[in-house]
């Protein structure tokens, strides 16, 4: 828990009075002082009073006396970060040295990546969890760790989605509840379109961008899944470097990060769905003011040339300002308004009759047949053992007869019918395996004893 872990104190600078200027000198000293290596004290001193004659006192003191002396204040203020717990201050060598507390240091690189403003790399995103995907699904002995990372980081990019859509909202709801119109302008180039349009929304909409390439992560993330023999090597990974206690509980972690990555870009379209919402409304809003803005004065060229007739008739020159203001821009070819063009009638041709081929229906039939055989269910599994158990209790692998290809395809899954389908079957039958091999013309493998269980 992040406050079980902080001091009571920690807190305390950044909710004072004083607090811009408590924020601003701990993200000061995070950036340019205090690094990897802790620094001397004397050193530290003279930062902090350098930063802090850029600050006037009220922004500094806030409801805390401090003298005026250079040396006594920004004495006072390291006190101030050393009593809240930010610093810790030790000696090497008879030196004392000064460094940020660890639990504070993970608080204050989070409050930097705050106020920098980082914007996230949607394609970076999906590359990242498509090569951590490919990882481990290419060596899952002994690269399991790649799918957990892949895993975490599916999650952050979906935190990061759903914080651009409540962000772009948030501007909206601005935008929308100003009544001056340059605010209005204002608030939409700087706040909605630098911001979020183009740092964030336009990646997602360019041809060569690596978003492109989630449909891989949800076909690697699915193949994956179903394939049971991968879910358990993974699983064997997750065992072998000490990250989980047993087989079941490993298998079960494998495919909650599986699920949890293809749920992520599975259901990405509804989060894009509303980004792009709101930007539709917000341009429609800005096309419907700027268009009201820009509406045509139909007697000012009659005006004009009214004026000028004035002034020609006029026997004595008028007394004309060397600077005339002119309410409206002088008209020309860019201020005339272009009469809307009319729109073409769309031609209806009927789509012709195309008579069906008879050899793409026979290949389509033959597709559909030869994956209905090679696919391997939990009824065709369960009547393959039945059929072969009868009213037996147990049958050894080597006892098998394997009459054709339909039986060998079910008959190579047997070894992992206490795993497949998401264990359906576990209840019903246990394997058990054997020292011994078995060689029947189909399969050289290691012998197996199919039980059935009690109660089954």
């Amino acid at each position: 828990m992040l406050f079980a872990q902080l001091p009571d104190e920690l807190f305390k600078p950044l909710a004072s009075p004083s607090r811009g200027f408590n924020a601003a000198l701990l993200l000061h000293l995070h950036r340019r002082v205090l690094g990897a290596e802790p620094v001397r004290k004397a050193e530290l001193l003279a930062e902090i009073g350098d930063f802090a004659a850029g600050w006037s006192d009220p922004e500094i003191l806030g409801d805390e006396p401090i003298s005026a002396d250079p040396a006594e204040r920004r004495n006072a203020l390291y006190r101030r970060l050393l009593e809240t717990g930010w610093l810790i201050e030790r000696r090497e060598r008879y030196v004392p040295v000064v460094e940020f507390d660890p639990e504070a240091r993970l608080l204050l690189e989070e409050l930097s990546r705050l106020e920098r403003g980082e914007t996230r790399s949607y394609g970076g995103a999906v590359l990242e969890v498509l090569g951590g995907l490919e990882s481990a699904v290419s060596d899952p002995g002994s690269r399991s760790e790649a799918l957990s990372n892949a895993a975490r980081a599916s999650a952050a990019f979906l935190a990061h989605v759903r914080g651009l859509a409540a962000g772009m909202r948030k501007v909206e709801e601005r935008i929308l509840r100003e009544p001056d119109r340059a605010k209005t302008f204002r608030l939409f180039f700087e706040d909605f379109v630098e911001r979020h349009l183009i740092s964030d929304y336009r990646t997602l909409h360019t041809r060569f961008n690596p978003f492109r390439f989630r449909a891989s992560v949800v076909r690697e993330a699915g193949r994956a899944l179903r394939d049971a023999l991968t879910v358990r090597a993974l699983a064997e990974g997750l065992i072998r470097e000490g990250r989980s206690p047993d087989l079941d509980t490993a298998q079960r972690a494998v495919r909650a990060d599986l699920a949890q990555i293809l749920s992520v870009f599975e259901g990405l379209d509804n989060h894009l769905d509303a980004v792009d919402a709101v930007v539709a409304r917000l341009e429609r809003r800005i096309g419907a003011a700027l268009h009201a803005m820009d509406r045509p004065d139909p007697t000012g060229i009659e005006r004009t040339a009214a004026m000028l007739r004035a002034v020609g008739a006029a026997e004595v020159a008028p007394d004309v300002p060397p600077v005339v203001s002119l309410l409206r821009p002088p008209i020309g070819q860019a201020h005339l308004q272009t009469p809307r063009a009319r729109r073409s009638a769309i031609d209806v041709e009927p789509l012709p009759d195309v008579d069906d081929d008879p050899a793409v229906d026979a290949f389509a039939a033959a597709k559909a047949e030869f994956r209905r055989r090679t696919t391997v269910t939990p009824e065709t599994m369960t009547a393959f053992v039945e059929a072969r158990l009868g009213k037996a209790v147990s049958l050894r692998g080597s006892q098998i007869r394997i009459e054709g290809v339909d039986d060998f395809v079910v008959f190579q899954r047997l070894r992992e019918i206490d795993v497949l389908f998401d264990a359906r079957l576990r209840d019903r039958y246990a394997v058990v395996r054997l020292p011994e091999r078995l060689a029947n013309g189909w399969l050289d493998c290691p012998d197996f004893l199919l039980e059935r269980r009690v109660g089954a």
